[in-house]
């Protein structure tokens, strides 16, 4: 990484970015940020009031740049509802592999802040409705309920859980073939 073309705030959040996505958000300290990013403690100040305000930029910029990855994908998604409900679990898939091997950032996020009020946990807790809106929006025309849109939302997050925990082998297959009885049980078309 160049530091005369990238911005100490960039560095900055690209090193709480690693260090808090791999080692946890309470085990890296504003120091080790500092170190893994090259600039100077004022150059953190100057950015970021505190470290809760660097965990909250950390946790918008991963959520825009997954947003930004599923609605690049999303634009390819043709098909029925339940073709596209199934594309969904493929892109989290490819983005589980690549981007995501120690587990979901905004459920670990969640899992560490213990402040329920503390804004990184509205952050991960938005990112989740988003999601779970998504693809209840999907299968409306078949969940007057909205039941449906919950079970396929559940059965991605169980799977990024166990893929993170290594607890089922190739968990988000599994969930996506779940979501496939499901929907043919629902009569998704």
């Amino acid at each position: 990484m160049s530091t005369t073309r990238t911005s100490a705030r960039e560095r900055l959040l690209d090193a709480a970015g690693e260090l808090f996505y791999r080692d946890g958000i309470r085990a890296v300290g504003i120091d080790a940020v500092i170190a893994r990013a090259g600039v100077a403690k004022m150059s953190l100040y100057k950015h970021f009031r505190s470290k809760d305000e660097l965990v909250v930029a950390y946790l918008e910029r991963r959520e825009q740049r997954w947003r930004e990855h599923f609605e690049t994908q999303a634009r390819g998604m043709t098909g029925t509802p339940a073709e596209r409900v199934l594309a969904v679990f493929d892109v989290l898939a490819r983005w589980t592999e690549r981007e995501n091997p120690r587990g979901c950032a905004f459920i670990n996020a969640y899992a560490e802040l213990a402040d329920a009020d503390h804004p990184g946990v509205a952050i991960a807790r938005a990112d989740k409705q988003w999601l779970r809106d998504h693809l209840a929006e999907l299968v409306a025309g078949s969940d007057p309920d909205g039941l449906l849109g919950s079970q396929l939302f559940l059965l991605l997050e169980g799977a990024l859980v166990t893929t993170a925990m290594d607890s089922v082998e190739d968990a988000m297959a599994a969930a996506r073939s779940a979501a496939e009885r499901l929907l043919d049980t629902a009569r998704v078309a």
